[in-house]
């Protein structure tokens, strides 16, 4: 009997990674750029070079001598923080190749230095384990699944909706596969195929974190690691979840009329037989029958889930807020949730552990994933892999660059399908090429969520072959129906970033 080949997992994966990056530093030469960083308390640049550091006058003359094409502006507002490698200064310097103990340290050291975004993660995950527990999202959920019967054109449109809100807004993902036992005996009445429920409910997910806007697990890690403010560049994340789900919409809507027009136009070869651990239409009536009306306070959490986001949407564009403080929101949040409930103490804990457990593999993976940076950094070979990149795409225009840049991201998602994980390994080099190919670093990380999106949706490693096993749909089947739509979204993400290049 043949074993089954099964790829492994995100954690493997960056452990490979961290095991190729310091053999690299045995085989690529070691070297550094000189460094410029903004002081906001002397309200100055600090130049770091190979024999030291002086300070410089904050103005754009320095800028300009040094050759950076980046407003002043985004040093003294702090939306740039982390230092920045000046063009033009890449020097070799003497080797410094990882050894054993530097391998087996790397994801230690990494876990220290993302500490406040892992922190972060398992206080969200707490938060949306207490949430959780009010099945408040469901019962909104199945409400409109029951008040919608026979109109599921506009079901569509709503679900759809709402799950890209979830995850443009907290990476809404596993949370989804709780939706199928109840969308699929409402469609399958209806008269669409299997196809229907999967598209609506995975497509959903999967534009909302494409166009993630305050996704706390791909925004604000990958801002955080590009050492910009995670509110920059929100316009453009906003344009392409309202184009990117109506566009998805459209051609879920497209699909759904044409096979309930004619059945034998189903991609699905037995349109209506689902799996067996799927309700069946003849049960779609005692599904409906299980939602009248959202309680009162459920209604109330769904209320302060939204508000908590918005709460964090202001604190950082207006009060300097930054993990600290969104940390303390989210587990203040969790408690007025339990409050709320009227849960007890003990069961508030139970949930608000469980939610976190739930996300502890999250956060390791950003751990795990900075160590990779670390051995690059320590090896002082990662201003060289910028220098071999920079050379590559020397003379190519900010046009070119940043779709090449989102179809690397794409295939980077295949082997890591965390998104904070990605972002961690990839974004401190990536970000960097802003100021050599005079792209704002806001839209590298666009380049980076547009990509990831994109792969999203049918990435082997991620949520897709548990989603069609849920339906009994082929992985085929999915590719044939998806890739038009990718094709279009691909050239929307492309728009969108050299519109944010103009503007």
């Amino acid at each position: 009997m043949t074993a089954s080949i099964r790829f492994p997992t995100p954690y493997t994966v960056i452990f490979i990674v961290i095991l190729l990056s310091a053999l690299a530093t045995w085989t690529i030469p070691s070297g550094a750029y000189d460094t410029l960083v903004y002081d906001q308390d002397q309200q100055q640049f600090l130049l770091t070079t190979n024999t030291g550091t002086e300070r410089m006058q904050a103005d754009r003359e320095v800028l300009t001598r040094l050759g950076i094409p980046v407003e002043l502006e985004k040093f003294t507002e702090g939306k740039i923080k982390k230092p920045i490698s000046v063009p033009g200064t890449y020097k070799q310097v003497d080797a410094d190749p990882a050894g054993f103990a530097d391998v087996l340290f790397a994801p230690i050291k990494g876990m220290y230095e993302a500490i406040d975004i892992i922190l972060f993660v398992l206080i969200i995950g707490g938060f949306m384990g207490v949430f959780n527990r009010s099945g408040a999202f469901d019962e909104g959920i199945g409400y409109l699944a029951s008040t919608l019967k026979g109109r599921e054109s506009l079901l569509i449109i709503l679900v759809t909706s709402l799950i890209a809100l979830g995850g443009t807004t907290f990476g809404l993902a596993e949370e989804t596969l709780a939706f199928y036992p109840i969308l699929v005996p409402v469609f399958l009445a209806a008269g669409y195929d299997l196809l229907i429920p999967v598209a609506v409910i995975f497509i959903g997910s999967s534009i909302g974190t494409m166009g993630s806007t305050i996704n706390p697990f791909a925004t604000i890690v990958a801002s955080d690691a590009a050492g910009i403010n995670w509110t920059t560049g929100f316009y453009s994340r906003l344009a392409m979840l309202v184009a990117g789900t109506a566009i998805s919409i459209f051609y879920i809507l497209r699909y759904a009329r044409k096979v309930k027009k004619d059945p034998a136009l189903s991609m699905v070869h037995k349109p209506g037989k689902a799996s067996p651990s799927m309700a069946s239409p003849s049960t779609a009536t005692a599904t409906h029958s299980q939602y009248h009306a959202v309680g009162a306070v459920n209604k109330l959490l769904l209320v302060l889930f939204a508000l908590t986001f918005a709460v964090m949407i202001w604190g950082v564009s207006f009060q300097g807020w930054w993990f600290e403080e969104m940390t303390a929101l989210f587990l203040l949040a969790a408690i007025i949730i339990g409050v709320l409930q009227r849960i007890g103490e003990h069961n508030f804990i139970e949930a608000f552990l469980a939610g976190a457990r739930d996300l502890l593999g999250v956060s390791l993976i950003i751990g795990i994933a900075r160590g990779v940076t670390i051995v690059l950094n320590e090896g002082q070979i990662s201003d060289t892999l910028l220098f071999y990149a920079a050379n590559l795409v020397e003379g190519m225009s900010g046009f070119l660059f940043l779709p090449a840049l989102m179809l690397i991201f794409f295939v980077f998602t295949l082997f890591i399908s965390s998104s904070s994980g990605l972002a961690v390994v990839t974004m401190p080099i990536m970000s960097s090429l802003s100021a050599l190919v005079g792209v704002p670093t806001e839209e590298i990380v666009n380049a980076y969520l547009f990509g990831f999106g994109l792969m999203t949706f049918i990435t082997p490693t991620g949520l897709i072959l548990p989603s069609l096993a849920m339906v009994n749909v082929k992985y085929n089947v999915w590719l044939k129906f998806i890739w038009p739509l990718l094709v279009i979204l691909a050239l929307v993400g492309i728009f969108i970033m050299w519109a944010g290049l103009l503007i």
